[in-house]
């Protein structure tokens, strides 16, 4: 299908699908009260010039707010998009999920042609799919998937400058995974969030914790049911010290017990770390 600025798709709406709308007076002649429609969408975006996920009123440019805006441009002042994820500035996504709430209908193919035409090249809708009433991205993950990369070469790849942290130490791979182990099952992560207070509930379950080696790549993955500010950051940060040598495996296990985060490792640079996915039930 092709999207043209102005026009609405001309696929014809199928009850009990997003694009079905009432008609006026179809309930024995009283208007109906205004339809809404709500989409699932899969963005990719480079972070290096956003700062971050999340609207910042008259501040510099985010990714919600660029989509919102193109969001707007098609399907008027009232849509809303919400992301599973606030990503800081100079993340990165490749599978943030996002709703998008609107009162036009257009088909799926229209949204995500219409979306892409209005934004940077650094910002893609990947994907459209109908979602059910009532859809919150960011409520109904059960579950977050984060990448983060190292480029652990001598000589840094200008290539990977925008998106690895160079760490020209050797690593200990396993050492790393070691000290990652304590991490997994459900625990306070206080240690490893960036200030008290910014996140009401501490406690959190980490799922998996790898370590992944592939030549001068280092990549640690990390998926939870939840995070804190700057927690897999924190991780990494960490994790890299007992790679480098200064501490030993059981000293991650040893910060987490502490709760205090300053004794865990320095907050891993942003440009390293991907939202790979976001899971729901």
């Amino acid at each position: 299908m092709r999207w043209e600025p102005g026009k609405e798709s001309s696929v014809e709406p199928r009850p009990g699908f997003p694009g079905a709308r009432a008609s006026a007076g179809g309930l024995g002649g009283f208007d109906s009260p205004p339809m809404r429609w709500t989409w699932r969408l899969t963005v990719s975006y480079d972070g290096t010039a956003y700062a971050g996920w999340q609207v910042q009123r008259g501040g510099p440019p985010t990714v919600q707010g660029l989509l919102a805006e193109a969001a707007r441009r098609l399907c008027g002042p009232t849509a809303r998009v919400t992301g599973a994820s606030r990503t800081d500035a100079g993340v990165h996504a490749l599978g943030q999920v996002v709703s998008l709430v609107t009162d036009t209908v257009h088909g799926a193919e229209a949204v995500r042609g219409a979306l892409n035409a209005a934004l940077p090249p650094d910002v893609r809708v990947m994907r459209v799919e109908p979602a059910p009433p009532g859809f919150d991205a960011r409520r109904a993950a059960v579950a977050k998937r984060y990448l983060y990369l190292i480029d652990n070469a001598r000589v840094a790849s200008p290539l990977l400058h925008r998106f690895a942290w160079h760490v020209p130490a050797p690593l200990d791979v396993a050492a790393m995974r070691a000290a990652l182990a304590s991490l997994r099952g459900r625990h306070d992560f206080s240690a490893f969030r960036a200030s008290a207070g910014r996140d009401k509930a501490p406690v959190c379950e980490v799922r998996a914790a790898h370590v992944v080696r592939r030549r001068d790549r280092v990549a640690l993955l990390v998926s939870a049911d939840r995070f804190l500010h700057h927690m897999v950051r924190v991780i990494v940060g960490s994790a890299v010290e007992v790679g480098r040598g200064a501490r030993e495996p059981a000293w991650v296990g040893q910060v987490l017990a502490s709760r205090d985060r300053r004794i865990a490792g320095p907050t891993a640079p942003a440009h390293g770390l991907v939202l790979l996915c976001v899971v729901y039930g």
